[in-house]
Parts: structure tokens; sequence; C-alpha cells
């Protein structure tokens, strides 16, 4: 058994006896792994991000919301900069991109990552330097790749020999040489959920290093002279906590770079080794910090280098929900309380699997707490589900709330700042909630709320 953030427990409850129901819970401890930096329980019993009332950012920006904490995602950029002082940390986008988030990144000295023309535009809408965006994705469009040609981009992720054919007609007809990497697919199975495992040979992205496409590429890039190869791209997942896969990964990798060095006498100057860095969700998960990633890292690339006799590349990594994931929780308001006498009790909220479709699609684990009060009532088993026409629109599977759980409390769910809101749907014509960033006692909205006129605005029959 596990106990969670106010004693929460997660997966199935069918076959735990009694002694497990009676075990002592405090529902109203908070986990500091789990929440943002800056969050607390205050001295009325709500908590308090940045200084400030959950009750009073309820009152103001509605629910469901999702509060950031400006200096918890800004200190993590901090950490992993210095943790990786002479490598390139590329934020990936995707985990949650917005224009006030791409400003603090930016100000905050990291590289960014895309892989959309929207995530393109929305990075050089806010004013990220194109020399340090890389473009990312494997079925980018001309269109988009014409785009981040024009505007200078860094990098761009090769993907596909269609795309190899696309870039080099944008190079000689706008007379460039962009500058790419290779994605290389190496046949590591992470330890993670099958849809966000990316590195073994049976799916989507880049180029598979067992079947000879990832060298044929990169003798393709080198022998045209077209493009300009700056070195290889190895992303094997999300969510990790074993370092192992790294490991393999760095090493087939690696050794494909020494492929290429004796066919072609070409040593490529740079390597990503992307990310999937792994965050605490509930407190079985336990991450490695930056500083403790980037020294197995290093040792990992520093010894492969020496067995193949290779100059050591220039490391870059791409840390999304690392950064953005921990610095976030979604604000709900309860709705309905039912209790299913010898099953569980269902704590409904105004918000599910249109602002978190995790749970759904990956069976991802959460917290929760009642947030805008402490209780002295016992523990109740609850599954904390939302408000969408689905019987698999659970937010948190099971947690421990205090018994007196009742409709008009507030409940918070940490640690969903990465792709929640990025992955959120309008399902049952639902809205999505708006992003509040809070830092030292001020809060500001950085996402608006969506609104009925929005939706109706793109009905034009």
């Amino acid at each position: 058994m596990r106990a969670h953030e106010a004693g929460a427990l997660h997966g199935d409850i069918g076959n735990r006896g009694p002694a497990w129901l009676r075990t002592p819970v405090d529902v109203n401890s908070l986990v500091p792994q789990l929440w943002p930096r800056h969050v607390a329980r205050g001295p009325a019993g709500a908590l308090t991000a940045a200084g400030l009332d959950v009750r009073d950012l309820a009152a103001e920006f509605g629910t469901p919301a999702y509060v950031l904490d400006e200096d918890d995602l800004r200190e993590r950029c901090r950490e992993f900069r210095s943790a990786f002082p002479d490598a390139d940390v590329y934020y990936a986008g995707k985990a949650f991109l917005c224009r006030a988030v791409v400003r603090m990144i930016a100000e905050e000295g990291m590289f960014l990552d895309v892989c959309t023309g929207g995530e393109l535009a929305t990075a050089l809408s806010a004013g990220m330097p194109p020399e340090r965006i890389g473009f990312h994705g494997n079925n980018k469009s001309v269109s988009e790749l014409t785009r981040a040609v024009d505007a200078g981009v860094g990098r761009i992720i090769v993907d596909s020999s269609d795309e190899i054919d696309r870039l080099n007609a944008l190079a000689r007809e706008r007379h460039v040489r962009p500058r790419v990497l290779l994605r290389v697919t190496v046949g590591v199975e992470a330890h993670t959920h099958e849809f966000i495992a990316t590195a073994h040979e049976d799916q989507k992205f880049g180029f598979s290093l067992a079947g000879g496409a990832a060298a044929a590429a990169a003798f393709r890039i080198l022998d045209e002279d077209v493009l300009e190869l700056r070195g290889l791209h190895s992303h094997i997942g999300s969510q990790i906590f074993d370092a192992s896969g790294f490991e393999v990964s760095a090493r087939r990798v690696l050794a494909l770079q020494a492929q290429i060095r004796d066919a072609r006498g070409v040593e490529l100057p740079e390597l990503d080794l992307g990310g999937g860095f792994g965050i605490a969700y509930t407190t079985q998960d336990d991450p490695a910090s930056p500083h403790d990633l980037a020294k197995r890292l290093r040792k990992i690339v520093d010894g492969e280098c020496a067995a193949e006799n290779l100059a050591v590349p220039h490391l870059s990594v791409e840390p999304g929900r690392a950064i953005v994931g921990p610095a976030v929780f979604t604000l709900y308001q309860v709705g309905t309380v039912k209790d299913l006498d010898g099953l569980r009790t269902y704590v409904s909220v105004d918000g599910g699997m249109s602002d978190n479709i995790r749970t759904a699609l990956y069976d991802a684990s959460y917290s929760a707490t009642v947030a805008n009060r402490t209780s002295a009532a016992p523990p109740l088993l609850a599954r904390v589900v939302g408000k969408h026409c689905e019987s698999g629109d659970i937010v948190v599977k099971d947690e421990f709330l205090p018994a007196d759980v009742q409709p008009g409390d507030l409940v918070a769910v940490p640690g969903t700042g990465a792709y929640c809101r990025s992955m959120a749907s309008n399902y049952n014509h639902v809205p999505r909630p708006p992003v509040v960033a809070v830092r030292d006692g001020s809060a500001r909205v950085i996402v608006r709320r969506e609104t009925e006129d929005d939706l109706l605005a793109l009905d034009v029959g």
C-alpha cells in the first residue's frame, strides 16, 4: 500500500481488505514533492499559492482553473541550466505552451522545442529568438518547413525521407543551408505507457537504427551536401525514472556516430538525448534531480565516446514535463457527492476529461486534496470524477478525502502542468479553463477562459 498526498491511494481497490481501509490517513497533509513549491496550507486551512488564498482565486477567476506557480517554473529552468552548463536545454513546448511561458523560459536562458506550425507561431510571436528554436515532428508540412526555414530556426529534427526531400527543395530554392539533426529510432522500450514510449521499432517516429534506415539517411544528407547535418537525436519516451534506457540509447546512437565517421570521415558535433524525465504524481514516484540526471547522462556519454574513440559531442536535452508539470495544479469545485454503498464514493467536480484527459488516455494516476479548508472528519475513500457523459471521465481514480466533503468545496489536483491544458478539448461543448499565473502575492491570467461565445464563433453553419 502507498499513501499519496492526503493519504491517497491509486489502483484497483477491489481486492483490498478491511485492514487496508482502516489504515490511518491524514487528509489535511501536503506532500511537498507533489505540489508547486510555493503552495502551502494557510492559517485558516485553505491552500495558498504564492501567498494567495485559493478561495480568492476561485472567486476571482472561477473554476476549473489551472494555477501556475511562476517562480517554481523559473526555478526548475535554472536548475536544469545549472545541471547542464555545457549543454543546450530545450524546453519541450508540447508539454504546455503559451506566449507568457515562452517569455519565461527565454528570460531564463532556455532553448525551445516546437513540433507544429502553431507552436512555432506561438514561439515567434512571443519573441523567442529563432536560433534558439528546434523544430520537431514526424509529418511537417511544406508550409511548416517553409516558415521554419524562413524564420531561421536553429535546427530542424528530420524524421523521414520525405522530409529530407522537402527540405532539400526549400534549401535549393532559397539558397540556404538549414541545420538538421537526424531522429534515430533506437529500439529501446522505455518503462512507460505504450503510447508514450517512442523509441521502439513499431511506431511512427524517426529512422530505424536496426533496419539501416538511420545510417542510409545520414549518408544521404552528407553526400547530397544540401543540408548541414549537425548530429543525431534520440527520444525514448516520457515519464521515465530508470536511466538504463538512456544508457542503451546513447550506446546505440554513438555506435551509429562511429559508423558515420568510419564511412564518411565525419564526426558529427552534436547529440540530443531527448527528454521524458519523470515527475512525482504520487508518493510512489521518485524522480531524479536535474543534477543527478546530468551526472548520469554525462557519465554514459563520456564512457560510450571513449569506447568508440569519439570526441564527446555537444549535448542537448529536452525537459518539458519536468519543468512545467510540478509547477501547476488544477482547482475545481465539487458539485455532487454520491455514495455507492459498499463500492465507493464519487465526488464530481466541475471539470474532468476535457481539462485532463491523461487519466482516461494513459491510465495516469493523480492525487487530490480538499483545498478550501481542513477537516477533522475521518478519511473517505473517494473517486474524483468530472461532469462529462463518459463513465471513464475520471480525474483521480482513488483518493482519501475527508468524509464531510460536500458540494461547494474546492478540490485541488497537483502535477497538472504538463499535457493537461495542451491536450484539453471542448468535449460536450465545455469551454476550456484559464491558466492563472501566481507570483509574489499577485495573480494574472496568461491564457483566458474560453466562453460559449468562443465556441459559437467557430460554428458558421
